[in-house]
This record gives structure tokens, C-alpha cells and sequence, in this order.
């Protein structure tokens, strides 16, 4: 080859990566993350003997289009455990069930994928979770039973539990382990999404707060005979993490986290999921918002995705997080949100819910 032939061929390649970059650039912030969606609240509102649409509701159709038509392609359900199954290792409640099989149909048919969530914190009514009567035997019967109802249902991922926190990391881990055993041995070769303790803060999966060691080192113990699984991590912008301020004076806290989660999945082979996180809707918070995001779009070899909190039909217009549209308008946060879901494409098989058999 020519110098002459050289240099060309060197200003074509050029050429053909500053276009690629571009076109990489102009779909936004959606760059290869499978998952991009929604927490829809409400049937984890109310105690076990709340009645539906007096003390806890699931979605609305109207609600499941609303973002279904914004691009989103999943939905983060939350339920309530207690309700679900009222007798430990007894039956599930066969019309709770079916309003939760009715729900994921709803979602299904607006062509999103679901994450059954038991929003319960870990515990059982005021037991927590790894303690009699909510063991970890428990725990693993109440998965085995909900994953044969959903098993290998193409677009339904299983997350084990919303939120544990006052646990042990060892401890959480024998459960967690636990769980995924029996959802494996029922047949379900669905994606689990595993959390950590401590409200499986991204900020704080490194720290060991309650003792018995950190989630980035004890959570490294989580065994699956698929293989098939992703952490889950929280991160707000508030100062503490919590989500409960207007305020995002944390937002350097939790982009440093979510750097640190991104380098701990890359060096240890793992993908991460982020199950929640808000803003409100001034300036500050949306500039935080766009951080967020970018992080994950930057590092989608190890990020599954997203879904932000919340948003569902009984959501007050006060909340500062919420995106729940009221009065046929848009919240301000849905801007960047949408901006970051991109266009709706057709999943990769690398983002599959379900892992193909053999």
C-alpha cells in the first residue's frame, strides 16, 4: 500500500468514528441501556387488609399508556407481600394473584416489560426478615410460589425485595441466596435482580454500616445456578440519599456512587440495574438528573438500565419526585427523562428476561 493509499485509508477510518460518535451522541442518553422506565406505585399502599381502590390501587390504563407512549419499556411494580401471601408458607391469595396477573398483562399489552418488586423493606408485617417467623425458608417459599406463576414469561424480571435495610449483609445474603434457589428450582429462568442491604444504596455499597461486612464485599457471595442476575442499587440526590428532600445537594455524593458501583461491576464481572432514583423538578435537580443518566450511558457494557421513582395514579401533584401527569400536563422532570429513554427499539439478546434453555 501506497503512503499516499495509507492516508486515505487513515482519513476514512477517521471519518467513519467521528460519525459513529455522532450518531451515538444524537441518540441521547439511551445508548444501549436495555431497561429504560418507571416505578408505577400503589399496590404496596395500606396494611394486609386494605381493600383495592379504597387502600391501595395498581395501575390504570391510562396511566401504563402514558409512559408506554413516552418510550419507556418497563415497568417496576410494587406490591405488597403480606397481601400476596397472608400465611407464610401457605397458598398465595388467589384474587390478589389475579390482580397482580392482570397488571403485568395491562403493562404487557402497551409492550413493556415488568419487575415484580414485594416492596416490603425486609419484613413481613413487623417481623424482619431472616428472623422466625419471616425466615430466610420463608423467603424462599414465597419466591418459589410467585416465580411459578411468572416462569419464563418473556418481559418479567423478579426483584427479590425492595430495600433491605436493619439486615446484616451475611444475613441478607443467606436469604437472597436462599430465594434464588427456589426460583431456580421451580424451573424460572427469569433475570433476578439482587439488592444489597442498607437500602442498597450505590453511595454506600462499599461502606459496612451495620456491621458483618460491606455489600461490595459480602454481596460478591450471591450464588445462581443460571448465572442470570444483576445487582439493584438506589441512589437519591439528596444530602442523606433518601429521597425525601426537594434538594439535590448530594448530587456529587451520588455520582461519585454510581462511579464507584460502575468500576466494582466492571472489575467484578457483574451489571447493575438502578431501581430507584428522583428529583424534583427545579434546575439544580434536573442538572443532577442528567448526571445520573449519563453515568449509566456511558457504562452500559455493565448497566442493564433503569427505572425512576415514582410516578402512579394516586401520586399527589405536591410530591416534589413525582412525574404522575396531572391536568394533561407533563411533569418538568420528564424532559430529561424522556431525552434519556430515547427511541422504543426492539431488545438485543443480551437484554433477554428470560435465559434461553441448554
Amino acid at each position: 500500500m501506497t503512503g499516499l493509499s495509507k492516508r486515505l485509508l487513515r482519513r476514512s477510518l477517521a471519518a467513519m468514528v467521528l460519525f459513529a460518535s455522532a450518531a451515538q451522541a444524537d441518540a441521547g442518553f439511551a445508548a444501549e441501556l436495555c431497561y429504560r422506565g418507571i416505578n408505577l406505585s400503589g399496590a404496596e399502599y395500606g396494611d394486609r387488609s386494605g381493600v383495592l381502590g379504597i387502600n391501595y390501587t395498581y395501575p390504570s390504563e391510562g396511566t401504563v399508556r402514558y409512559f408506554a407512549n413516552k418510550g419507556m419499556n418497563v415497568v417496576r411494580l410494587p406490591f405488597r407481600w403480606e397481601r400476596l401471601q397472608p400465611v407464610l408458607g401457605q397458598s398465595l391469595d388467589g384474587e390478589e394473584l389475579q390482580r397482580l396477573k392482570d397488571a403485568v398483562d395491562l403493562i404487557q399489552k402497551h409492550g413493556m416489560a415488568v419487575i415484580l418488586d414485594p416492596h416490603n423493606f425486609g419484613y413481613y408485617d413487623k417481623g424482619q426478615l431472616t428472623r422466625a417467623p419471616a425466615t430466610d425458608l420463608a423467603f424462599g417459599d414465597f419466591w418459589a410460589r410467585l416465580a411459578v406463576e411468572f416462569a419464563n414469561q418473556k418481559g418479567v424480571l423478579f426483584g427479590l425485595m425492595n430495600e433491605p435495610h436493619d439486615i446484616k449483609a451475611p444475613d441478607w445474603l443467606d436469604a437472597a441466596n436462599t430465594a434464588i434457589r427456589s426460583i431456580r428450582t421451580v424451573g424460572a429462568r427469569n433475570l433476578i435482580l439482587v439488592p444489597g442491604t442498607n437500602w442498597t444504596g450505590a453511595s454506600s455499597w462499599s461502606a459496612d454500616k451495620l456491621g458483618g461486612g460491606a455489600n461490595g464485599t459480602v454481596m460478591l457471595g450471591i450464588k445462581d445456578p443460571l448465572d442470570f442476575y444483576a445487582f439493584e442499587f438506589h441512589q437519591y440526590l439528596d444530602s442523606d440519599s433518601s429521597g425525601t428532600h426537594p434538594v439535590c445537594d448530594g448530587s456529587d455524593q451520588a455520582k461519585q456512587g454510581l462511579t464507584d458501583v460502575t468500576a466494582w461491576l466492571r472489575e467484578n464481572g457483574k451489571r447493575g440495574f438502578l431501581g430507584e432514583f428522583g428529583v424534583a423538578g427545579n434546575e439544580p435537580c434536573l442538572d443532577g438528573l442528567k448526571q445520573v443518566f449519563g453515568v449509566m450511558a456511558d457504562n452500559s457494557d455493565v448497566w442493564l438500565g433503569w427505572t425512576y421513582w415514582a410516578a402512579g395514579d394516586w401520586w399527589p401533584p405536591q410530591e416534589p419526585l413525582n412525574v404522575q401527569p396531572h391536568g394533561g400536563k407533563d411533569r418538568p422532570q420528564m424532559k430529561v427523562i424522556t431525552a434519556a429513554v430515547g427511541k422504543k427499539t426492539t431488545l438485543a439478546p443480551a437484554c433477554a428476561s428470560v435465559k434461553p434453555a441448554g
